[in-house]
């Protein structure tokens, strides 16, 4: 059983470890370029380098809490987030700034909302949906809350100042971690158990369960992409559309509040709402956001719609993540399965900070939005055909 403290705990931890983690390079990128004389391309390269870290050590990870717990892996994150953070702030080469990006890299795939979802489903398997969502609440935030302090912290004291402030944040995560519960849930056996599921499982096993997978890591690898690059270059777009800098932080960061306000509306109303129909609700929502977002520099709402709207699908689809594995795999192998579901992702969104900086320089903002409204697309069209299929297996 998920107690309300574990929730809450979880919910606070996520909310600091994307800040300072994620969200960093939003903040501190372009002050770095500029004060290391760095080129763009090397320094938002260094978040590439994490992601693809992220990957490499999705599968592990995953195996790790299966086995020990999330106090033990997330806890371990903690202290890389810290190593890490301190490691950029005292960073005077490429080489020490790359070495402290892969730190990060590791650490924030065993403390970001992978880890907290196969440590919830560790406690209580498909019973996690519901805590699944709460702890997104608080997490959703994260850029709304860390954007604007990195941006304050940077501007007073510096980005190296900066960055070893949100050493100390990484280490309040600690105490969070440590009281996670180490026991394991106990798979229902009793009809009354089975009829008192959510929803019905599939468990698919064979040919189906590698096509479900695959379709599954398709979708969420796009998506990844997509919320990779809009992590890293939200604000320099909105900037590049005609927008001050300042007032492109704060739109910037609407998305955070897109993402939590979705989030309750889900917890609120969506309770039976099916995995499936939640992923398309949600991903109907990302092709009209960035579509939307192409007049952001001619009419400022706009800008504000853009900004929201991907927050709300970007959060309900990171719900989903979390939740269609309860439906489509059996729970007590979530963390491993699932993590080398992922890994396909987190590669691949390791090239998005660095091509969409390729795209903005060589054809601008508004050919940026455009490739982004054709992914997103792809992503929703996916999900149409995920449902289709194994909506017709429950069915039968």
């Amino acid at each position: 059983m998920i107690t309300r403290r574990t929730v809450l705990f979880l919910g606070l931890s996520q909310l600091i470890c994307w800040g300072i983690s994620y969200y960093l390079i939003a903040a501190f990128g372009e002050v770095i370029a500029d004060e290391l004389g760095w080129s763009g391309t090397l320094v938002y390269g260094g978040f590439s380098a994490a992601l693809i870290v992220m990957g490499l050590t999705s599968p592990l990870t995953g195996k790790l809490i299966d086995k020990y717990s999330g106090r033990f892996v997330m806890s371990a994150g903690s202290l890389l987030l810290a190593i890490g953070c301190a490691g950029i702030a005292l960073s005077q080469s490429v080489l020490a700034y790359y070495i402290s990006w892969i730190v990060l890299g590791f650490a924030m795939r065993l403390s970001l909302y992978d880890a907290a979802f196969a440590t919830l489903v560790r406690i209580a398997g498909s019973d996690a949906k519901r805590s699944i969502s709460q702890i997104t609440l608080l997490g959703g935030l994260a850029s709304t809350v860390f954007w604007p302090i990195g941006f304050f912290l940077s501007a007073s004291f510096g980005w190296r100042a900066a960055l070893l402030v949100y050493t100390g944040f990484a280490l309040l995560t600690l105490p969070l971690h440590l009281a996670i519960p180490k026991e394991r849930f106990k798979e229902s056996k009793t009809a009354e158990d089975l009829k008192s599921a959510a929803f019905e499982k599939l468990n698919l096993t064979g040919r189906e369960r590698i096509y479900a997978g695959s379709l599954y890591a398709f979708i969420f690898t796009l998506l990844n992409f997509l919320n990779s690059a809009m992590s890293a270059h939200m604000i320099a777009i909105l900037s590049g559309l005609g927008l001050a800098a300042a007032v492109s932080v704060w739109i910037s960061t609407l998305r955070g509040i897109g993402q939590s306000l979705a989030r309750v509306g889900e917890i609120l109303f969506g309770g039976r709402l099916h995995p499936f129909k939640l992923t398309i609700l949600a991903s109907s929502l990302l092709p009209l956001c960035f579509a939307i977002g192409l007049f952001s520099g001619e009419f400022l709402a706009t800008a504000f719609i853009f900004a929201f709207l991907y927050g709300a699908g970007n959060g309900l689809m990171t719900i989903t993540r979390g939740s269609l594995p309860l439906v489509l795999f059996d729970n007590r192998t979530y963390g491993a399965f699932v993590g080398k579901l992922l890994v396909p992702s987190f590669l691949l969104s390791a090239i998005a900070p660095v091509f969409y900086t390729v795209i903005i320089e060589q054809y601008g903002e508004q050919a940026t939005l455009l490739f982004s409204v054709a992914l997103a697309f792809v992503v929703f069209a996916a999900s149409l055909w995920l449902k289709k299929r194994y909506t017709y297996k429950l069915a039968n």
